[in-house]
């Protein structure tokens, strides 16, 4: 080798090329750098290329990509596969050519996840089965690996019957079906029902094709709701309505059957397009009509249990499936309007009367009211006309009150047999609902079951003793208590009102008599029927002191006795009870009757 003479010259006149030990030129050495790099392997970053394993330890593998130099990756990105081993080719996903330590960055994980995503998305595409590993249970479903992606199984996508255990699934694989992506968030859900279910439907197809109304099959409970069962008829589901397990009435079906139960059952209808099947428990069973007791009839007793109540009624089981109506008008004698909650309540035990049967409709009518007498059939004998009881008011009508003599015996008050005296224009003005009240019987209509009643009559009719009291031509102090229509309302003694017409309200002094003036009132007219009393007072002196009859004189013309000295103690009799009872009231009757008798005595002299 020559000579190499180092001068003084500085380092950027200094040949370099003539210092290499190597032996080559820099023409020779740029000659073999362009054959080496063209045995390296051409690979881009941000793209998943394949690789070798050249070294395997327990932290690491060593990838040998056909780069000039290796790429490390640690093992637990091969967790999967326990089987790896040197030789073995992987799929790598290059993150960095080189880094400032002129290393090679590459990812086994990452190559795997690219790879997956791209699968994943052509699997949803062409409906291929995959399969994946279950890893964990989370909340609603679980967790599956696919490709190296978590995908999320639904519980609801597990199977296509009730799942109540996920972790039974946990550690295992399975096969599914890839039914959504989302691509903004990169969730991934797969179904394993989605392939049971394109199997089913054959069978579901092969199934229906056999099928015929009233054929009895085994099926197995698969859900229970409270509407109905589904049975599992070997890869075809039907429905059994509530009311169509048994012949009694059922409040949910758990009563009758269990999960998992294995039953016979009859095919009621079924819908080939919809794929739907009514079935049917208790159509297996005889009805219970056909077992009713033949001898049964209507009058005859039976016993049963209360199972349902409404406003209109309770329904009675007699025996399982066979029911009767009791009606809320059957329930007691009394008309009053009332809700079966009143008399009964669910699980009640009753004795009732059959009323009605109809075996064809399977109907039934039952009464309770039958186990009692009814009340009017000795009404005659219990209310006789004349005789007085004690009642409760119930309601008003426009023309009288009803009242209750007892349960299921009600009777009318006409409005007109309330009051001897005072005039009542509806009757919530004399009483109010629920009141207890004497009455008297007047009338009965035992067929129309109807009773005819009066309070006034309790009393005898004062208008009786006021004919003899306020005779026409009778003077009487008595005070204007109002006016209307320009005429005065009087009260006379006893408590009797007079009406006085505007033109008789004329004082002797010319003026006219006005509301509080306190008068003498002559009667001009007397109306018993029409308990009407007509006064004047202008009559008191336009015919002189001495003409005005008396009242007992007024009785005396009629009786043909002259007007004399017994008119005369009659009216002084009249004028001294009218001083004793100005505030007296229509009930005061043994002073009238007393007035009575003494006039009768002072005809009679």
């Amino acid at each position: 080798m020559a000579e190499t003479k180092i001068t003084g010259q500085g380092t950027a006149d200094f040949d370099w090329d003539a210092l290499a030990l190597d032996g080559y030129n820099q023409v020779e050495r740029a000659e073999l750098s362009d054959k080496y790099e063209a045995t390296l392997s051409s690979i881009n970053e941000k793209e998943v290329i394949e690789g070798t394993v050249v070294v395997l330890t327990k932290r690491e593998a060593v990838i040998n990509v056909g780069y000039k130099s290796e790429g490390v990756i640690p093992v637990s990105e091969f967790r999967y596969n326990p089987d790896l081993k040197v030789g073995d080719v992987v799929d790598v996903y290059v993150e960095c050519q080189e880094d400032k330590f002129g290393q090679l960055i590459i990812s086994h994980r990452t190559a795997r996840m690219h790879k997956a995503w791209i699968r994943v998305n052509e699997v949803l595409r062409t409906g291929e089965v995959i399969t994946g590993f279950v890893k964990c249970r989370t909340k609603g479903g679980l967790i599956v690996d696919v490709f190296g992606l978590e995908a999320f199984l639904p519980g609801s996508q597990i199977d296509v019957k009730p799942i109540r255990d996920y972790d039974v699934y946990v550690g295992k694989n399975m096969e599914f079906k890839v039914v959504k992506i989302n691509q903004e968030f990169r969730n991934v859900v797969v179904s394993h029902k989605a392939l049971i279910e394109a199997e089913l439907e054959e069978q579901k197809k092969h199934i229906i094709s056999g099928l015929e109304k009233g054929q009895v099959l085994e099926g197995i409970v698969k859900n229970i709701t409270s509407y109905g069962v589904f049975i599992d008829l070997g890869g075809v589901d039907g429905l059994i309505h509530i009311t169509d397990l048994s012949w009694g009435r059922v409040t949910h079906p758990e009563e009758i059957v269990e999960l998992d139960q294995k039953l016979n059952v009859v095919i009621l209808d079924f819908d080939d397009d919809k794929k739907r099947i009514a079935l049917g428990l208790k159509q297996l069973q005889p009805h219970p009509w056909d077992a009713l007791d033949g001898n049964l009839q209507v009058g005859d007793k039976v016993t049963g249990k209360v199972v349902v109540l409404a406003d209109y009624g309770a329904f009675i089981e007699i025996a399982p499936g066979v029911e009767g109506l009791i009606h809320v008008s059957e329930m007691s004698w009394s008309q009053h309007l009332r809700s079966a909650q009143d008399f009964m309540k669910v699980g009640d035990s009753v004795e009732a009367l059959i009323l009605t049967l109809d075996r064809e409709e399977r109907k039934m009518s039952l009464g309770i009211k039958q186990m009692m007498p009814d009340p009017w059939d000795a009404i005659e004998a219990k209310f006789a006309v004349g005789s007085k009881h004690k009642a409760k008011v119930r309601n008003f009508t426009n023309f009288g009150v009803f009242v209750e003599l007892e349960e299921g015996v009600d009777g009318l008050i006409h409005i007109s047999d309330l009051s001897w005296q005072k005039k009542i224009k509806h009757p919530s003005e004399f009483c109010k609902v629920g009141d207890e009240m004497e009455v008297v019987v007047l009338e009965i209509d035992r067929e129309n079951r109807r009773i005819s009643l009066g309070h006034k009559q309790l009393e005898e009719n004062p208008w009786d003793v006021f004919e003899t009291i306020f005779g026409e031509g009778s003077v009487h102090q008595g005070t204007i208590v109002e006016t209307k229509d320009k005429s005065g309302i009087v009260a006379l003694p006893y408590g009797v009102e007079g009406l006085c017409p505007a033109k008789h309200l004329r004082k002797e002094d010319g003026t006219n008599a006005k509301v509080e003036d306190t008068l003498d009132f002559k009667v001009i007219e007397f109306n018993k029927d029409a308990k009407k009393i007509v006064v004047s007072h202008t009559r008191t002196f336009e015919e002189g002191e001495d003409k005005i009859p008396s009242k007992s004189g007024s009785g005396a013309k009629k009786s043909g006795a002259p007007a004399g000295g017994g008119g005369s103690s009659t009216s002084q009799a009249v004028k001294a009870i009218n001083q004793n009872t100005e505030k007296s009231t229509l009930g005061d009757l043994d002073a009238l009757s007393a007035l009575k008798d003494k006039m009768k005595e002072e005809e009679g002299k």
